[in-house]
């Protein structure tokens, strides 16, 4: 027998499954049972309290809110007391023995198969999706797009992108373009200019300079000799007579003028040698490489000039874009939180984001979100069965989310947990189809099943009443595994016992249990009234 399960499903649909299991799995439950099944005694967990329970602990907290609220819950619980007494006059003079009780209102304990399931509603998508992204640097404006699930052919356009910003950027760069090419010529001139001037000043300037001071050491060792000539014969003609002593010391004199002209010829071509020469060639040495430098770096702005100059131009190209092969084309999906595509004439799209997919449809998969009681029931490998509208599959849990998705108002604070499952190749297959996905969560063979519809929870303890020839008999239970319809007996029942569904509206006893657990879980009410008369003063 196979149940399904649904993480959210309504308790109201338990009584139809019982009566299907109960024909299959050889019951003799009659299928009037929906009488019962008008009872809330509906639950997926085992060890959840009774609705009825949860009903009456809602209220509880009421009491804090004033004294009306106390009142009006001590009221409900004396007309629940007077319905309960009720009943129980109406079981004991109208209903004295279990012979009475009504057939209908009872499950007869036996084997089966239980297979327990999870249902959550998802959509097809690929698994293999050629993303279609934005090339362009920067935010764009969309204006055309195509629309989604349109099959194309290679070349087909698929979005238009604005170009007004490239075109101007374009405009730009190709004027920074021609001036950084402007500079670097000049540049690359004066640096040429720049080599040539340590040629023009060692073969020109310098042996100009070095031969003029030659020449003049040259004549100032001439007139050097002409005047020690000039002493001699001076003061030769000095011993005969010829001439004054004043005449000898003006050509001593001479020699000494000629001497220090002399000096001052030898140590001018000495400088230029030694000195500058030297700081002549470092200028000019210097000054190329700074030309090299700066001629580098006109290089590089010019590259970089062309470099946005050439990506505008093809940014242009890229705001038109093209299907590189044929396929069905679909939008991405957007947040949970919108409510329309993030891809839409007049939209803004920044660069790197994913415009559009082209599917690969022989790789589908299902995503669906699991709550997160269940999660940790859900395994990779998983057998499930995904129902279509117009077709039914066996799919396989391939992957299982380790982070929940974000929770908010557009999931109702429900905190779930991706799992993708994998679908045979199948034609027809479309993204975006809306699918049922029953995971088989566990597979039970011959054990003893149980109606939750005849199960009361009662503290730490699970209670059924099973119908006996003297009457109505009490069990105290173990169970296991269960589903929205019938939970696995491990120990309190036999195959073949007779078990009463909604046990509340008939069983004397499970109203008094169920009255237990109103009484454990009602707040004192004193403290409460004490806390209503606490004064400010008493509270400080």
């Amino acid at each position: 027998m196979t149940t399904h399960v649904r993480s959210d499903a309504a308790s109201e649909s338990s009584a139809q499954q019982d009566t299907k299991y109960a024909s299959k799995s050889g019951s003799t439950t009659d299928r009037s049972v929906e009488t019962a099944d008008q009872s809330p005694l509906h639950r997926t967990d085992p060890n959840r309290n009774h609705p009825i329970n949860q009903n009456v602990q809602s209220n509880a907290p009421l009491n804090r809110r004033g004294s009306s609220a106390h009142w009006f819950n001590r009221l409900f619980l004396a007309l629940l007391v007077t319905a309960v007494v009720s009943g129980g006059a109406f079981w004991l003079l109208g209903a004295p023995s279990a012979a009475k009780f009504d057939p209908k209102l009872t499950h007869t304990i036996a084997r089966g198969d239980l297979t327990v399931t999870v249902v959550e509603q998802g959509t097809l998508e690929s698994s293999n999706n050629q993303e279609i992204k934005c090339r362009v640097r920067g935010y764009s404006t969309v204006t055309w797009v195509i629309d989604g699930g349109t099959e194309v052919q290679p070349g087909d356009e698929l979005v238009r992108l604005d170009t007004k910003r490239i075109e101007d950027a374009i405009g730009k760069h190709t004027t920074d373009a021609h001036i950084a090419t402007a500079t670097f010529e000049r540049t690359k001139a004066d640096v040429a200019n720049a080599e040539i001037a340590i040629d023009a000043y060692l073969e020109g300037s310098y042996r100009s300079q070095l031969k003029t001071l030659e020449k003049q050491l040259t004549i100032a060792e001439s007139n050097m000799q002409t005047a020690k000539k000039m002493l001699e014969h001076s003061e030769a003609m000095f011993k005969r007579g010829y001439v004054s002593e004043l005449e000898v010391e003006g050509n001593r004199f001479t020699v000494t003028q000629a001497g220090l002209e002399l000096k001052v010829r030898q140590t001018a071509i000495n400088v230029l040698k030694k000195y500058t020469k030297e700081m002549r060639l470092e200028t000019l040495r210097g000054r190329v490489n700074s030309l090299r430098s700066k001629l580098e770096a006109d290089k590089a702005g010019l590259a970089m000039d062309e470099g946005r100059r050439d990506r505008a131009i093809q940014e242009l190209d890229y705001c038109v874009i093209h299907a590189d092969r044929a396929g069905m084309v679909i939008y991405p999906s957007a947040a949970a939180w919108k409510d329309t595509p993030d891809v839409a004439e007049g939209v803004n799209v920044r660069n790197d984001q994913v415009l559009l997919l082209m599917p690969d449809l022989s790789k589908m998969q299902v995503k669906v979100g699991i709550h997160e009681s269940l999660i940790d029931r859900i395994k990779k490998g998983l057998t499930a069965r995904v129902t279509l509208p117009d077709l039914s599959l066996d799919g396989e849990v391939s992957s299982v989310a380790s982070v929940a998705q974000p929770a908010g108002w557009w999931t109702g604070n429900v905190v779930k947990y991706d799992t993708i499952i994998e679908l045979p190749s199948v034609d027809g297959l479309k993204p975006g189809m809306s699918a049922e996905v029953e995971v088989i969560l566990a597979e039970h063979q011959n054990v003893l099943t149980l109606p939750v519809a005849a199960l009361i929870e009662s503290g730490d303890q699970s209670l059924c009443w099973v119908k006996t020839a003297t009457g109505v008999e009490r069990r105290v239970i173990t169970l296991g595994d269960s589903n929205d319809v019938f939970i696995i007996v491990k120990s309190g029942l036999e195959e073949g016992d007779v078990v009463v569904l909604n046990p509340l509206a008939y069983v004397e006893d499970a109203q008094n249990e169920a009255l237990k657990t109103v009484d454990q879980d009602e707040p004192d009410s004193s403290d409460d009234s004490s806390k209503a008369m606490e004064t400010p003063e008493t509270a400080t």
